[in-house]
């Protein structure tokens, strides 16, 4: 499938800002994947005690494991583009090598419209002369909303569901809907990520001391079949089921991407700072239908906090069944 064209992006977002139609919260569930509770050994990063999985990758390598060894573990994985990727150990609050290494993955990403008085509400004041949401259109921005299934990596394997903001490239002017095409055309995008649950504290830790990223720790699932993948995402409170996302199967392309995900952020410091990733898609699609996602959500507080954006139509999704990424230690933002 190819991607979509830049024309195909102008007739959506006409028809999206004459339509503008409230997202349908359809009820339904999903099965879960089961598998064998392993055992963990506690370590510390940055003074907190993290369970990692006995024996894992992250327990034997801390983020640097060799590349032979992932070869004669998982040798159905091709490597090729991470022998081009020199690690370098860095200090992030804890020592780690930077970039942290994805090997197989999944995810589905639908981009909605939002209320742009909220987006600009949500970003800190001190990275708004940076960056700023973009406008498609009056009075609307747009929020990406993604579900990963990290089947695994160097922190072993872990689920993650986000929310970002759709921004301008940092010190870039902001020219909304003709910034957006020029970020599609380079695949090269920037966002600032407002949510990001984990369901392994490992992650939760690295994320947040390490990036400055907005996680916290949930169950969550993740389920695939020959027609749809799914999410559930719990409440972390409750423990009841929060939100369901899923997307459904397209057919896909098997020529290689490289795409790099910027995000913009303040440190504990106060300090300004970007961190980025890039990914190899290795299958992929996308796709302008939007019966072909469906976000369901409920009662618990990520969903009220996604009510507060009053998203609208789907702009765009896509299905990535297959990716590997290379996520980078964050760095100052320079004005």
């Amino acid at each position: 499938m190819t991607k979509i064209s830049n024309l195909q992006w102008v007739v959506t977002l006409l028809a999206l800002f004459l339509v503008n139609s409230a997202i349908a919260e359809n009820t339904g569930t999903t099965g879960t994947t089961e598998t064998d509770e392993p055992e963990y050994n506690i370590i510390d990063i940055a003074g907190y005690e993290v369970p990692v999985i006995a024996g894992g990758l992250y327990d034997r390598f801390r983020s640097n494991p060799p590349l032979s060894v992932i070869a004669e573990e998982a040798p159905e994985i091709d490597l090729s583009w991470f022998e081009t990727i020199e690690k370098t150990k860095v200090d992030v609050g804890f020592e780690t090598y930077s970039p942290n290494f994805f090997y197989s993955n999944t995810k589905i990403t639908a981009i909605f419209t939002a209320d742009m008085r909220r987006l600009r509400d949500l970003m800190p004041a001190e990275l708004m002369h940076i960056v700023q949401p973009l406008e498609i259109f009056p009075g609307r921005g747009m929020v990406a909303i993604t579900a990963y299934a990290y089947h695994y990596c160097d922190n072993d394997f872990y689920n993650e569901f986000s929310v970002s903001i759709v921004t301008n490239r940092a010190g870039r002017p902001n020219h909304g809907f003709i910034s957006l095409l020029a970020q599609m055309d380079n695949n090269d995008y920037w966002g600032y990520v407002l949510k990001l649950p984990v369901d392994t504290e490992l992650a939760r830790v690295r994320g947040v001391v390490g990036y400055n990223l907005p996680k916290w720790l949930t169950e969550m699932t993740y389920s695939s079949d020959e027609e749809t993948v799914s999410f559930q995402i719990f409440d972390e409170t409750t423990g009841e089921l929060d939100l369901t996302f899923e997307g459904k199967v397209l057919e896909t392309s098997s020529d290689a991407e490289i795409v790099r995900n910027n995000f913009a952020n303040v440190d504990q410091a106060g300090a300004l700072t970007r961190g980025y990733s890039e990914s190899r898609n290795l299958a992929y699609a996308s796709s302008m239908n939007g019966s072909d996602v469906s976000l369901t959500l409920r009662d618990g507080s990520l969903s009220s906090f996604i009510h507060s954006l009053d998203l609208g139509g789907m702009v765009q999704y896509e299905y990535v069944p297959e990716f590997q990424s290379a996520l980078y230690s964050t760095e100052p933002l320079e004005d």
